[in-house]
């Protein structure tokens, strides 16, 4: 893999997790402080189960902001697979959240991006260590 292909790689990863937590920060906030929204009808009974939501999504965003303007490294793409493996994985644990809150088409979404970028950013480290082998 060449550097300029893995730096794209890691912008469009960016970019996904920079559209998808700013989208669900602003339903977890909805939901949580504003009764409103998919997440409403969740939180009514347990407001304070939003800090995890509002944390997840955050954090995400903060990684996708970073992911943007930081320097390519082969290196990132071990950290952007681990980042997604815990964020899918998630997801499917809680898979029950997504249907209590009428969206499962976000639910399939969100969760095949994240694992289409966890092997994405394998094959990715896959072919950055076949550059780097010397060859016989």
């Amino acid at each position: 893999m060449t550097p300029a292909f893995g730096n794209i790689l890691i912008r469009v990863n960016a970019g996904f997790l920079i559209l998808a937590s700013a989208g669900g920060l602003i339903t977890d906030i909805a939901g949580s402080f504003f009764g409103r929204g998919a997440e409403a009808t969740l939180l009514a009974d347990a407001p304070g189960a939003g800090i995890g939501f509002i944390e997840a999504h955050g954090l995400a965003l903060i990684i996708g902001l970073t992911m943007w303007r930081i320097a390519y490294s082969v290196n990132w793409h071990a950290f952007l697979a681990a980042v997604h493996a815990l964020l899918g994985t998630a997801n499917l644990l809680f898979w029950q959240f997504f249907i209590a809150a009428d969206v499962l088409i976000v639910g399939y979404a969100t969760t095949t991006a994240h694992f289409l970028f966890v092997v994405a950013h394998l094959a990715a480290l896959a072919g950055a260590a076949r550059l780097a082998a010397p060859s016989r």
